[in-house]
């Protein structure tokens, strides 16, 4: 992605006075207002995009099945879900990595905030069930017996 605008991963869409229906990638079908070839460049563009927002989402889930291993070994170590010191990190790499990529590094900073706080999320419910099923106190002899 060497965009520095993350608008730019918005559809272009024709103007709203057109109208028609969308010829599923984003022009309007039976017009001749638009150009073939700007159709056609349309369709190589979005169908990149496509790719790439499925890569995006295959990484996203490689790298959500390590986070499960590190949630496991921390709940196994009884250490916190969060490591701040680690994000802190992170957030200094990727806005690097976003800089060197021509891509906004306040962008890529939100980004990795959210799946950051996804990934404690996980953390916490990991160490939750590693503490096994809560238990409900025992009743009491005669609890929830109707006075006399």
């Amino acid at each position: 992605m060497t965009t520095s605008n993350a608008n730019e991963a918005e559809p272009l869409s024709a103007p709203a006075h057109h109208g028609g229906a969308d010829d599923g990638h984003g022009a309007p079908s039976g017009t001749s207002e638009v150009d073939p070839a700007v159709r056609a460049e349309l369709g190589r563009l979005r169908d990149s995009i496509d790719n790439i927002d499925a890569a995006v989402v295959h990484m996203l889930a490689e790298r959500f099945k390590c986070t499960q291993q590190v949630g496991h070994l921390k709940a196994a170590h009884r250490l916190p879900p969060a490591d701040p010191s680690r994000e802190a990190q992170q957030i200094a790499r990727l806005r690097g990595l976003a800089e060197s990529a021509k891509l906004d590094p306040a962008f890529a900073e939100k980004l990795l905030n959210f799946i950051v706080a996804e990934v404690i999320r996980h953390h916490e419910r990991i160490a939750e069930d590693s503490r096994g099923p809560a238990t409900a106190p025992a009743p009491r002899p005669g609890a929830g017996e109707e006075a006399p």
